[in-house]
């Protein structure tokens, strides 16, 4: 071999190793790991200090030591970390870093005075949401024009400023027909409201335009065909989220829990137990990064938990919402001849899981048949008035009206009403925070589908009805 071949082969020999150990040194470095004072390589974990509204100051173990957004090199362990930011709640968590991951803190800063901003102005009497999260129906009965008077639907989808844009009347009061005694509620799809009057009428309005009162039928002859058609819509909407449970978690889901409500992304499901249970581990291999928070895995009846379907971590939400039970025989009482007879009791609105089984085929088309078809779905109108039938359909769209807790739109948080006012806390139960202590309803209180604000009812006077109002978050 000639000396210039040599050399040749040389310089490639070093190139190509130059290229080698450059590409393992800068994986190794964007994998976490550093270089020490004697030599050594050694493994440190990444910290993704970030958070919205971003440019906060960032703690670790009561440190300053950087600002969001930022990522840092930490060698593996268990950090206080804070982040605060002037005008907003302060973050706190104890993160867990391990060599060669990325953890994220993620952090939703909540203001610490947010404005008010009104939304109706003639009135807000019973409103409710719609399953999209993007509608409310109310009805007015105050309005100056006896014309005004009946049932609205506002738009959150819209710009929240004033009324007269954002909200719409789809029907007019009248002698039949009084919306504010009335109750309704909303078609699976958002785009029609099932009203039931006082007077045993019921009618099926349009979301989305007005129906003037001459065009108002009474549909109470095919309601339990509407009802049907309805339940096996959710069913069908409900079936998925189920399969993708643990059998385990599936077992839980319709045995042990009740109030099952899944979060807007469908990774996790907010739910009450109405038994004992033990959760196992490794229902799905680990992922990397999890989170490392305290868990619950031993759940008690009647408390709230949040079950991660992605990470397998069950987390206590709270054990201070009053507990929803369980269906149980009605009381009774014994007469004189030796008989018995059914007490009146109270009616709890609860959400019903209408799979039974998720390796249940449901039918496949509607009509007849699927009316006497009771076991391939549960139905929410047997042995119940009409107006309980309507609130059971109002429970298994929203939380809110079973409990005081519901998801917020991220999927991360859990939006809590108390006694005190409107709390916000992360779905591990960690960084609950009071966003709200002033006059409110404490049965109503709702998220705009951005999470942009919350949507309460507030009586500022005792001689005027209490109008919807926007809580800015963001």
């Amino acid at each position: 071999m000639s000396r210039a071949s040599l050399i040749r082969l040389l310089v490639f020999l070093g190139t190509a190793a130059f290229i080698v150990v450059g590409t393992v040194l800068v994986i190794r470095y964007a994998e976490g790991y550093r270089p020490t004072r004697s030599g050594f390589i050694k493994g440190t974990g990444l910290l993704a200090a970030n958070s919205f509204p971003s440019g906060a100051e960032v703690y670790i173990n009561s440190r300053l030591t950087t600002a969001t957004d930022n990522t840092l090199n930490l060698d593996p362990g268990v950090y206080d970390i804070a982040i605060r930011k002037d005008g907003y709640h302060d973050w706190e968590k104890k993160l867990t870093v391990t060599s060669e991951l990325v953890t994220q803190t993620n952090a939703q800063l909540f203001p610490t005075s947010p404005t008010l901003e009104p939304l109706t102005f003639t009135g807000a009497v019973n409103p409710v949401p719609s399953p999209d999260g993007l509608h409310i129906a109310f009805t007015v009965a105050s309005a100056s024009a006896a014309a005004k008077n009946g049932l609205y639907v506002v738009d959150l989808n819209s710009s929240p400023l004033i009324m007269n844009k954002s909200a719409h009347q789809i029907a007019r009061t009248s002698e039949s027909y009084d919306y504010q005694a009335a109750t309704y509620t909303w078609s699976p799809n958002s785009s029609e409201l099932l009203v039931a009057f006082k007077n045993g009428a019921h009618v099926l309005l349009p979301a989305n335009s007005f129906t003037d009162l001459g065009s108002v039928k009474d549909v109470t002859a095919t309601l339990p065909q509407t009802w049907t058609e309805w339940e096996l819509e959710l069913a069908r909407e409900e079936q998925p989220h189920l399969a993708k449970l643990p059998d385990f978690m599936a077992k839980v889901a319709t045995a042990s829990a009740t109030n099952l409500y899944f979060s807007p992304d469908g990774n996790r499901l907010l739910y009450q137990a109405v038994a004992d249970f033990t959760i196992p581990e490794n229902l799905i291999p680990p992922l990397p990064a999890s989170s490392t928070q305290i868990q619950a895995r031993s759940v008690k009846t009647g408390g709230w938990y949040v079950y991660d379907l992605k990470e397998d971590r069950n987390f206590l939400i709270t054990e201070g919402i009053a507990p929803t039970p369980a269906p149980s025989p009605a009381p009774t009482a014994k007469l004189q001849n030796g008989n018995t007879v059914p007490l009146p009791s109270p009616f709890t609105p609860q959400k019903l899981m209408l799979v039974p089984d998720i390796n249940l085929p449901l039918p496949a088309e509607l009509g007849l048949s699927v009316v006497g078809s009771q076991s391939a779905f549960r139905t929410l109108q047997t042995g119940v008035t009409n107006a309980e039938t309507i609130e059971l359909f109002n429970a298994q769209y929203s939380s809110m009206f079973v409990s005081s807790a519901q998801w917020y739109p991220d999927s991360a948080h859990i939006v809590l009403t108390t006694d005190r006012g409107i709390d916000v806390m992360e779905y591990d139960g960690t960084n609950r925070v009071t966003v709200y202590s002033g006059p409110f309803d404490p049965h109503f209180v709702y998220p705009w589908p951005d999470g942009s604000s919350l949507v309460t009812r507030i009586q500022f006077s005792p001689d005027t009805t209490p109008d919807l109002y926007t809580i800015k978050l963001k």
